[in-house]
């Protein structure tokens, strides 16, 4: 075995530009032209020859150069190229600096095909803009544990659950993507966190919603044809959600069938499939009448026109009303009639309202959306809308 251990730390520091000295080993120092003097090692792994920086003379001494070489001389004697070692080394190294704020976004941008309008709303990213990444937002993602998850929800976890409950959900999701991209995260962290911070004591608060026997007087009052009127009307008689009511466009309605844009349907399912609704003659008329407000190929315009009115415009009418009451709320009213004056079934109630009832394997074999079924109901929640019949409905037992 040559020698090792030859050279001095003077022989180092005074080493001339463009010479070379050997300390043995494979370990060179090596002073270029420039004046810069580095550290090399050689070694031979499976008959080649490997020749690596180990830093220069500024930085790394004489011994901590024996000892660096002293590591790789010992990985190529085992048959382990020490140079790819090393650079496996420095990408783990790398992945554990990702910061969860980076990776956060980077999993948004990934997940906006599959949220409506591509995320431009803000919903699904906010709950972690707001609530986790201020806290957690600067740590490596491989260093997020439950103890870290559950100090930064604790504030919440009890007085906005359901803020809380979405921002730990989508931490999660989050974590999937870490892992995803090969970064040594805990996917059970959010559940453990969970675990930790206990059963949260938020009762929920739904939407206020009016009584379905005082919705027809509301509904006679909005009778001055303006656009915050008709959007109203329109939203009462389908019972779609204010997105659709809002962004509805001429162009949707064929015959007395509203196809509702899959981006306005709630939940993943939305995303996929469009859903028609039954329009009943008063409905028909609503949107005829919207016709004369129509800008930009909105029916239910803003002041702009550049965009259809917001959801805060319905509510603030309701508002100035003096009315607990929200725009949402007619869903609920709707419902509620379904159940208390109709006998139909469960499943083509829901369906009126556009929830998804069925699992993926029910899907594949329950394809109909009951329109027909819902044609008839749609047609007597109008006449009690109205002021005419609320009488009991009942339905045939299937759409064919």
């Amino acid at each position: 075995m040559a020698a090792r251990y030859k050279l001095t730390d003077r022989q180092v520091r005074n080493l001339r530009p463009g010479t070379k000295l050997n300390d043995g080993g494979g370990l060179w120092v090596h002073c270029r032209e420039g004046g810069s003097t580095q550290w090399v090692l050689r070694v031979t792994v499976h008959g080649r020859r490997r020749e690596m920086g180990l830093g220069g003379i500024d930085t790394v001494s004489l011994a901590q150069a024996r000892e660096i070489a002293d590591k790789w001389r010992g990985l190529a004697k085992a048959g382990t190229d020490p140079i790819i070692e090393r650079d496996k080394q420095r990408r783990e190294a790398k992945r554990n600096l990702y910061l969860l704020e980076d990776v956060a976004r980077d999993a948004f941008e990934a997940r906006k095909a599959d949220l409506k309008g591509d995320g431009k709303a803000g919903r699904w990213f906010s709950p972690l803009e707001r609530h986790i990444l201020p806290k957690l937002g600067h740590l490596p993602v491989t260093q997020i544990d439950q103890h870290a998850i559950k100090e930064a929800l604790k504030p919440l976890w009890h007085s906005k659950a359901d803020t809380a409950r979405k921002a730990l959900n989508r931490l999660g999701l989050v974590l999937k993507h870490a892992a995803a991209i090969d970064l040594n995260v805990d996917l059970q962290a959010t559940d453990k966190a969970k675990a930790l911070l206990g059963k949260t004591r938020h009762v929920p608060q739904h939407i206020p919603a009016m009584h379905w026997q005082e919705v027809p007087e509301f509904y006679d009052s909005l009778s001055d044809g303006t656009v915050v009127h008709l959007a109203l009307r329109l939203l009462i008689l389908t019972g779609v959600r204010s997105a659709a009511a809002r962004h509805c466009r001429w162009e949707q309605i064929e015959g007395d069938v509203w196809t509702v844009p899959a981006e306005y349907i709630k939940g993943r399912l939305g995303r996929t499939r469009d859903f028609r609704v039954p329009l009943s003659d008063e409905a028909m008329t609503v949107l005829r009448d919207a016709r004369a407000h129509e800008r930009n190929g909105w029916l239910f315009p803003s002041p702009r026109a550049k965009n259809p009115i917001s959801d805060m415009s319905m509510s603030r009418h309701m508002e100035r009303r003096g009315l607990d009451a929200r725009p949402h709320g007619f869903r609920a009213s709707l419902r509620s009639w379904l159940a208390d004056c109709t006998d139909a079934s469960h499943e083509v109630a829901e369906t009126v309202l556009g929830h998804k009832i069925l699992n993926a394997v029910q899907a594949a074999y329950q394809r109909s959306d009951h329109l027909e079924q819902r044609r008839v109901l749609m047609q007597r929640w109008t006449d009690h809308v109205t002021g005419k019949s609320g009488a009991l409905v009942r339905l045939a037992a299937s759409d064919g």
